[in-house]
């Protein structure tokens, strides 16, 4: 049977990998497969070594939002590494590595983070959602697709402020402009950057992190990743 590892970026943050954790457990008990989760730094197992000794085929599903540098580069990078371990350590087995799509930023990502706002969002505050931010211009250009998407499915004001690109100073600025805040955050798990908004504002709201949350959409990566690979094999 096919075996599911999650690859997230890793954290500092001491919850981060519980979070991660978490997440792959309840999406490898909706597949009916075997999961675990790995990393690119910070946090273990890297996945070199989650897939050092897999005997099985396995889909891994990176834990991230946009097509931007880490996924175009990193996340190869690390699986090209762990194939070539793996070929030599699993040798003569069934072990073998494909790379699903990410979580991405589609109408999935879209309904999860809606209904975080209808339930979590005091009426009357603004909305903010909050992502990591990446660098590339065209990634960063899908946040606001996002927001409007948000806006759209729950009839609310969705400003988009990334942590990396803006971050507090941003969010204080909208305080003061709006008053009362909802803080949407567009992360995965618990991270260093959501708590220093946090620490930041205290007079506003926030959401949690998607985690269990974005377990459907994991095994949606998966399953079409694995028909894929079905349908090459017919």
């Amino acid at each position: 049977m096919t075996a599911l590892i999650t690859l997230a970026h890793g954290s500092r943050h001491p919850r981060a990998a519980v979070g991660v954790e978490a997440l792959t457990r309840a999406a490898a008990r909706r597949l009916g497969v075997r999961g675990q989760a790995a990393y690119l730094e910070f946090d273990e197992p890297l996945l070199i070594d989650a897939t050092r000794h897999t005997p099985e085929p396995t889909i891994i599903v990176p834990l991230l939002f946009t097509d931007a540098f880490h996924a175009r580069y990193d996340v190869p990078q690390h699986v090209a590494e762990a194939r070539e371990v793996q070929a030599r350590e699993c040798a003569g087995s069934q072990a073998s590595l494909t790379l699903a799509k990410g979580l991405g930023i589609d109408q999935d990502l879209v309904d999860v983070l809606a209904a975080r706002v209808l339930q979590d969002a005091p009426v009357g505050a603004h909305v903010v959602l909050y992502p990591v931010g990446t660098s590339d211009p065209v990634a960063a250009g899908r946040y606001g697709e996002v927001a409007l998407g948000v806006g759209k499915q729950t009839a609310r004001a969705v400003s988009v402020v990334a942590a990396t690109r803006g971050g507090v100073e941003e969010l204080r600025a909208l305080e003061r402009t709006h008053g009362a805040l909802h803080v949407l955050p567009m992360f995965v798990t618990h991270g260093l950057l959501l708590d220093r908004a946090r620490a930041a504002l205290p007079g506003a709201s926030f959401s949690e992190p998607l985690g269990l949350d974005l377990a459907a959409i994991v095994a949606k990566r998966f399953s079409q990743a694995l028909h894929s690979l079905e349908v090459t094999h017919a």
